[in-house]
This record gives structure tokens, C-alpha cells and sequence, in this order.
């Protein structure tokens, strides 16, 4: 992978690999994130399933383990990629078809590149580790 360092983990198949620029601050797994595209919007509208985890921000007391939050995650992403509504009726609380619009500068820097390429309509294709739980995100506009 352009750019990337020795032992770096890859993208899901489904994510473009961005262009590795060093100010953009860091991802969970290390690797640092791309700065937005001149042409990204300045806010978008968009909807989230959220599962949580043990020790994730806002988590209840009887929260599943990161793992088993991951697998369900994955198992909503794709149920989310036919039907997002259906996916947030089996998310967590906090799951929503329609979160509002947000402005840049809002969410950490690897889940606010995420959501601000993806195009109108379109699900993230995998989930996204976030001090709240795993999110999976659709762009609404």
C-alpha cells in the first residue's frame, strides 16, 4: 500500500485506500488518517447503528464484549447495506435513521473521514471503532 508503513493492516476491500497525509491525526489501528477532499461537503446529514461494548462511553453495566460487538456490528453492516432501517431497529440505543446534521470538525478524525466521503445514500462498508461503540454509518445528504 502506497505510502503506508511495514506491517500496517489493510482496508476492508470495500474502502479506497486514501492518500496517507500525517496532520490528519491518527486512526485506532495507528495508521493515520487522509485530510478531506477539497470538495467534501461542510456538513452532512446521515443515520448510525450503533452497538456498543464494555468500557465503551455511555455503555450499559451488561454490555457485550468488544468482540461480540464487533460480529454484530459486521452482521448490521451488511443487513444495512439493503436495508439501513431494519439495521437500526436491531442496533443499539442511540440507533438512529437519522442523526441530524453535523458540520466538520465534530467527530474524530477517522469516523469524520468516513462519513464525509461517503456519497448520498451510501453505507460505510465496515463498521467504525468510536469512543462510543462500533458505528455504522449512512450518508443521507
Amino acid at each position: 500500500m502506497p505510502g503506508a508503513s511495514a506491517g500496517a493492516p489493510a482496508l476492508p476491500a470495500t474502502v479506497d485506500t486514501p492518500p496517507i497525509l500525517a496532520s490528519a491525526g491518527p486512526q485506532p489501528d495507528g495508521r493515520q488518517v487522509a485530510e478531506l477532499p477539497p470538495d467534501a461537503p461542510a456538513s452532512v446529514t446521515f443515520g448510525v447503528v450503533l452497538v456498543t461494548y464494555r468500557g465503551a462511553e455511555g455503555a450499559p453495566s451488561g454490555a457485550r464484549t468488544k468482540v461480540e460487538a464487533l460480529q454484530k456490528a459486521k452482521d448490521l453492516a451488511a443487513r444495512a447495506k439493503t436495508n439501513f432501517d431494519e439495521a437500526v431497529a436491531q442496533g443499539d440505543r442511540g440507533s438512529t435513521s437519522n442523526a441530524g446534521t453535523i458540520p466538520r470538525g465534530v467527530l474524530e478524525p477517522a469516523v469524520e473521514y468516513s462519513l464525509f466521503t461517503l456519497r448520498k445514500g451510501e453505507v460505510y462498508g465496515e463498521p467504525i471503532d468510536t469512543p462510543r461503540g462500533y458505528w455504522v454509518l449512512r450518508r443521507i445528504e
